[in-house]
């Protein structure tokens, strides 16, 4: 039996697997959206959402600065700590503290969403984009109207 054994295997041995989340957590923190497998978004999920979490709880330290107390300063410390176990890049990671962090700071949770795209082509996995919900705003491009495009049935 199973009992209290949680997560997929992905058929890797579990040093690969920590791998895997971890460059797939970092790949997300730093593209904000990855396009990957059903079953790899949902574990995904798991692993990202703590992850930013971290971040959300001492982003109002972080944009203090220099003038956070130095018990503030042993939170963000003992935070960037718990991130480091699981995004190993230092870009990624100044990134998820100071930009990703304070933009979910009014957030309780829900930092990404799951959105079905199709199936691969060459074995036919489903595939889904995992994306941090409130992306920048260069990704809010508004969808062209249906009225610009000419309806080719009018025509004949």
């Amino acid at each position: 039996m199973r009992h209290q054994k949680t997560g997929r295997k992905f058929g890797r041995e579990s040093a690969a697997r920590h791998a895997l989340i971890s460059s797939l957590v970092t790949n997300l923190i730093r593209d904000e959206r990855i396009k990957t497998t059903d079953a790899r978004a949902k574990e995904l999920r798991r692993f990202s959402e703590p992850v930013i979490r971290w971040a959300v709880s001492v982003a109002e330290i972080v944009q203090k600065g220099e003038s956070a107390s130095v018990e503030e300063k042993a939170r963000v410390v003992h935070a960037t700590r718990m991130v480091r176990r699981t995004v190993r890049d230092r870009a990624t990671l100044h990134r998820l503290f100071h930009e990703v962090g304070p933009r979910f700071l009014g957030r309780e949770g829900g930092y990404t969403r799951i959105l079905k795209v199709g199936f691969r082509a060459g074995d036919a996995a489903p595939v889904s984009l995992i994306e941090l919900v409130s992306r920048s705003a260069v990704a809010a491009v508004p969808p062209a109207e249906k009225a610009d495009v000419p309806d080719k049935k009018a025509k004949k």
